[in-house]
């Protein structure tokens, strides 16, 4: 009678919490009985993240050769928004869908969304690497599939941190994360590397890199990954969704915008439709905010923001990814601009060259992240997350300080301690957030973390290139047109181009080409008697003349940044000394 009594209860349903207790006690007892599946779960998601980060950075050395591989120039009116899209397509895609696809792994599988992320981003890759237009719809195609390309890394960065949180035990987090993230960042440094060589080559070869890589990581993925965390089943918020997707995207877009200048202003930061764009953009993110307080299921649950860890963390990850994102820029104009030229290089050889003289900063971080993982495994987070950011800090004053056309052996010194210090913060910062969570809401998690990554990347260009442009607008002009006129320029000539707003040399700088020759080139100034067309074209004119207006844009650059990096550190002495386990044990 018992037995027929105890048959007819209804069945018992399962608490949330509880489940995802018990997936986490069963991942434990996975992890013993297979302990080299973590090893093989760091190896392809490191690879994944290498690729997708990779990509993002492998174009911006590479624009010179694609744009002339379909024949158009950047630089003529008109054309500057494909050049702004071709920058930051993937940049955005990426920052705005890690945190949908970090939900969707905690609901359907982290590792079903990683794998199709490998899929996506190969496809891509294959489309790009076949682009059979010229011009405007050549740059059309090749915009489309970066987006498209963009979803599948942000399919891969969303899931790679939450599967190395589910695979690796809570005392080697810090090391397995460290890597992971060392990876990331040395994959943006290693995309201008890469993109320098391929360049050289053909312009499609960049694309071509991504496809072999794509296959094997794909089918080594669905092969050797499996789901260990835990699912939260449920529906997708789509209000939150939409929120912040719109939110994101047009507030990345307004800043961008915000480089191009407007009226007589050198910047867009007056322009109704940027300003606009920015408040629209920021209502959005403020009503996605209220949005997930309200609903049942949220895409992400912004209470985790009341922990010093992930808040803090993530305010620290975004100063140190804008830092790092405008360093980058601000070295690349640097070295391609002035120094390469003022030693003997010519403009066209700039891009790659660029990419070897800034290797010693990923040197940096390769040599500290995962030692600065495997210590805050035993030591804690703080120590490294706070002294990382200082050394940032003090080798961006110290970069103001060194002459324009400086010493290389005292530049490669101080970008190798910013990009060290860099590798001492990530991984540390990285385990503190990820460890912060519980382990049914990783997913949403990491993509919060790379959102926040990927953010300061956008936000970067935006920022760093208006706060140049500001800087070169005191001394630029006057400079300009002195120059042009001692080298027989026609003064109506020379005024005219002085006035055109410095974004136009920053960008030519940046893509390789030869300032002078591209401004004067409507002018047809260097075809008149009297002009000295070779020495305007030469190697030094350009860079001794940008030389103190350049380095006047340094500092307010430089500084800026050096203040980011301390509010990073600041925020990181919120964040606990040592960070716990959110795993709970069999």
């Amino acid at each position: 009678m018992t037995t027929e009594i105890e048959s007819t209860k209804p069945p018992r349903v399962a608490d949330p919490e509880e489940a995802g207790e018990r997936t986490a006690r069963r991942c434990t007892r996975m992890d013993h009985d297979h302990p080299a599946y973590k090893w093989v779960a760091l190896s392809n998601t490191t690879l994944g993240t290498l690729l997708a980060t990779i990509n993002a950075s492998i174009v911006l050395i590479s624009l010179p050769a694609i744009f002339r591989g379909i024949g158009l120039n950047p630089l003529a009116p008109g054309n500057v928004s494909y050049l702004l899209w071709m920058l930051m397509g993937y940049l955005v895609v990426t920052a705005v869908l890690v945190v949908p696809f970090g939900r969707l792994g905690d609901m359907f599988g982290r590792v079903r969304i990683y794998n199709l992320g490998f899929v996506i981003f190969t496809v891509a890759a294959v489309a790009l690497s076949f682009d059979p237009f010229n011009l405007g719809s050549g740059a059309l195609w090749l915009i489309a599939w970066r987006v498209v390309q963009g979803v599948g890394g942000a399919m891969l960065m969303a899931s790679s941190s939450a599967i190395l949180t589910d695979a690796f035990p809570s005392n080697q987090r810090g090391m397995a994360l460290g890597v992971n993230m060392v990876a990331a960042v040395a994959g943006s440094f290693f995309g201008l590397l890469i993109g320098g060589f391929l360049s050289e080559w053909h312009w499609k070869a960049i694309f071509w890199v991504g496809i072999p890589i794509g296959i094997v990581g794909t089918i080594w993925s669905f092969r050797s990954l499996k789901e260990l965390g835990s699912r939260t089943p449920g529906r997708l918020d789509w209000a939150g969704v939409l929120s912040f997707g719109l939110g994101l995207t047009v507030l990345l877009v307004g800043i961008t915008y915000g480089i191009q200048p407007y009226g007589e202003s050198t910047t867009g930061w007056t322009n109704p439709w940027v300003l606009g764009a920015i408040g629209f953009g920021l209502l959005l993110l403020v009503a996605f905010c209220l949005i997930e307080l309200r609903v049942a299921e949220p895409m992400v649950d912004v209470r985790l923001f009341r922990s010093a860890s992930f808040g803090m963390g993530n305010l620290a990850g975004l100063m140190s990814s804008m830092g790092r994102g405008g360093l980058q820029f601000m070295l690349i104009i640097w070295l391609q601009g002035i120094w390469l030229p003022l030693h003997g290089y010519s403009f066209e050889s700039t891009p790659l060259w660029a990419g070897i003289y800034m290797l010693p900063m990923t040197a940096g971080f390769l040599v500290a992240g995962p030692l600065a993982g495997s210590l805050s495994d035993r030591y804690g987070a703080r120590p490294f997350t706070v002294g990382g950011m200082l050394l940032m800090a003090v080798t961006f004053v110290a970069l103001v300080m060194i002459p324009v056309n400086f010493d290389y052996w005292l530049f490669a010194v101080l970008v190798f301690l910013n990009g060290l210090g860099g590798g001492i913060f990530t991984a540390p910062n990285t385990a503190a957030i990820m460890s912060s969570v519980p382990a049914a809401q990783r997913g949403a998690a990491s993509g919060v973390r790379a959102t926040f990554f990927n953010a300061g990347s956008s936000l970067s260009i935006g920022v760093f290139f208006s706060l140049m442009i500001v800087g070169l607008a005191h001394t630029l002009p006057s400079a300009m047109s002195s120059g042009l006129q001692g080298q027989g320029v026609s003064a109506v000539v020379a005024q005219d181009v002085a006035s055109t707003p410095p974004v136009g040399s920053l960008f030519a700088a940046f893509l390789g080409y030869n300032p002078i020759a591209e401004l004067l080139e409507p002018y047809h100034a260097l075809q008149q008697p009297g002009v000295n067309a070779d020495v305007l074209t030469g190697k030094a004119f350009f860079p001794e003349l940008i030389t103190e207006p350049f380095h006047s844009g340094l500092v307010v650059v430089f500084v800026a940044a050096a203040v980011m990096m301390l509010i990073g550190a600041l925020a990181s002495v919120f964040n606990p000394g040592r960070y716990g386990d959110t795993d709970t044990e069999a």
